[in-house]
């Protein structure tokens, strides 16, 4: 008889799946793929982006897979970065989820004189994702950006 606290193997290859899903967004991001971020996406996703996480409205909207091309380039104007995805929480529903990740993003800049920064974030990810054709993606992902810290970086 198995435990009840048994996790029955749909759900668990579907949960490893989304986290997959999750971690190939990094990934893609610090890699400079914007081709496969994108691949990552519905058609027809919805991609929002809160500078304040307290913020009601978001900072920028976008609707569509191809309207994300933009922000993921923009991550070229970093000589490097490296998200790390922390705890998440998902919610099964059939082919439907909902989830929360955290993330801490490290951006690295080149100023004047090589003098270099980083910039690190605390991000918070709330996703929807559906599953089409045996594959998640991300139907929506809300960027939520609690907090930011920029100093110099050593060598």
């Amino acid at each position: 008889m198995p435990s009840p606290d048994a996790v029955p193997p749909q759900e668990a290859a579907d949960r490893l799946a989304i986290r997959r899903l999750v971690d190939a967004y990094a990934h893609c991001a610090d890699r400079r793929d914007a081709a496969g971020q994108m691949a990552l996406f519905t058609d027809d996703t919805r991609f929002l982006v809160h500078m304040d996480a307290t913020a009601a409205e978001p900072t920028q909207e976008l609707r569509g897979r191809t309207a994300l091309a933009p922000v993921f380039d923009d991550l070229n104007q970093y000589r490097a970065t490296t998200h790390f995805n922390g705890q998440s929480t998902v919610t099964l529903d059939g082919d439907h989820a909902e989830g929360e990740t955290y993330c801490l993003a490290h951006h690295v800049s080149s100023g004047p004189d090589d003098k270099r920064t980083i910039m690190i974030a605390s991000i918070r990810y709330l996703d929807r994702f559906v599953k089409q054709d045996g594959d998640w993606l991300f139907a929506e992902r809300r960027l939520l950006v609690d907090w930011t810290d920029t100093r110099p970086l050593r060598p």
